[in-house]
C-alpha cells in the first residue's frame, strides 16, 4: 500500500515511535500495537544525536535508542524484524542519509530503505531548495519524500515545497519543537486553507495529544493525524517505572485506538469536499 492510499479510505492516523526506544526488542512489541489500535501509516524515528525539531520527550526518546545501540544498520533490520502491514515511514535527519554506504549522496540508504519495506522518508533539517538528489533517489526506487509545512510557510517558499513532496505533506499545527500539548492550536486551520489548492494529503502533527484533538483536528479539515510526543511519553513512564513490555504495548494500543477514533469522528463532522473542476 502506498502512502496516498493510506489515506484514501477516510482520516488516516499516523504514528510515531523512536525505533528501539527503549531497546530492540521492546520496541518491535510497541510498533506493532500501534498497528493493532488502528494505525493507517507508521513513522519510524531513525535517531540522530542532534534532533533539532525535536522538543525533550523526544529527545530523551532518541537518548535511549542511541544508547541502546541503535544504528543505521540496525534500524533497517529493525524494519525487516516488524510484523506490520501497513506503510512506515523513516523520520531522520540528512546527515544520517547522506552519509550511508560507500557512495557519497542519498541514493545508498534510499536504496537499502526501498529494499526492507520503506515507503517514504520525513527529513526535518533537509530545505526544499537542497532536496533534489533525494527527491531523484526516491523517484528512482519509488518512494515518497513527506515534507513539514510551518503555520509560517509561505509564497515561493510553499510553492518550493509542494512541488517536490509526495505521499503527504505533514502540517506544523503550532510553532516550535515537538510535543504533546494541551489544547489545539487555532493556527490548524489557516495552515490548511493554505494548502486547500494542493492534490495531496495533509496531515496535522505537533501537540496532539487526544481522542478530543484528533476529532477538532479532522472536523477542520485535515485528512489525517500525526501524534508523537504523547506515545513516547507512555514508553518513557513505562521505562521509568519498570513496567513490562506487554503492559506497555496495552497502553499505546488504547490511546492509538483513542486517536483514530477521534479522527474517524471528526471525519463525519466535515462538509463535503467541493468538485473539482
Amino acid at each position: 500500500m502506498s502512502l496516498e492510499d493510506a489515506f484514501a479510505d477516510g482520516p488516516a492516523f499516523v504514528p510515531y515511535l523512536a525505533a528501539g526506544d527503549p531497546d530492540y526488542e521492546s520496541s518491535l512489541q510497541y510498533v506493532e500495537a500501534l498497528e493493532r489500535g488502528g494505525a493507517d501509516v507508521i513513522e519510524l524515528g531513525l535517531p540522530f544525536s542532534e534532533p533539532i525539531a525535536e522538543g525533550p520527550t523526544i529527545q530523551n526518546a532518541v537518548v535511549r535508542s542511541l544508547e541502546g545501540g541503535m544504528t543505521p544498520t540496525r534500524f533497517f533490520e529493525f524494519v525487516e524484524d516488524l510484523d506490520v502491514s501497513v506503510p512506515l515511514v523513516c523520520m531522520t535527519y540528512y546527515n544520517l542519509i547522506y552519509r550511508y554506504g560507500d557512495e557519497t549522496g542519498p541514493r545508498p540508504f534510499v536504496e537499502k530503505a526501498a529494499e526492507v519495506g520503506i515507503e517514504g522518508f520525513v527529513v526535518p533539517d533537509l530545505p526544499a531548495e537542497e532536496a533534489d538528489p533525494l527527491r531523484e533517489a526516491c523517484d528512482e526506487f519509488g518512494l515518497d519524500l513527506v515534507f513539514i509545512v510551518a503555520p509560517t510557510t509561505r509564497g515561493d517558499r510553499l510553492d518550493r515545497i509542494m512541488e517536490r513532496v509526495s505521499g503527504y505533506v505533514y502540517v506544523q499545527a503550532r510553532l516550535g519543537t515537538t510535543g504533546a500539548q494541551s489544547s489545539v492550536s487555532d493556527q490548524t486551520g489557516s495552515s490548511l486553507e493554505r494548502l486547500a489548492d494542493y492534490d495531496v494529503p495533509k496531515a496535522v502533527g505537533f501537540g496532539i495529544s487526544s481522542g478530543d484533538h484528533a476529532e477538532r483536528i479532522v472536523a477542520s479539515g485535515a485528512d489525517g493525524i500525526i501524534v508523537g510526543s504523547a506515545l513516547v511519553d507512555i514508553v518513557a513512564e513505562g521505562h521509568d517505572n519498570g513496567d513490562d513490555a506487554e503492559t506497555v504495548a496495552d497502553r499505546l494500543e488504547t490511546l492509538a485506538r483513542e486517536l483514530k477514533d477521534g479522527a474517524v469522528a471528526g471525519a463525519s463532522q466535515r462538509p463535503p469536499h467541493p468538485e473539482r473542476t
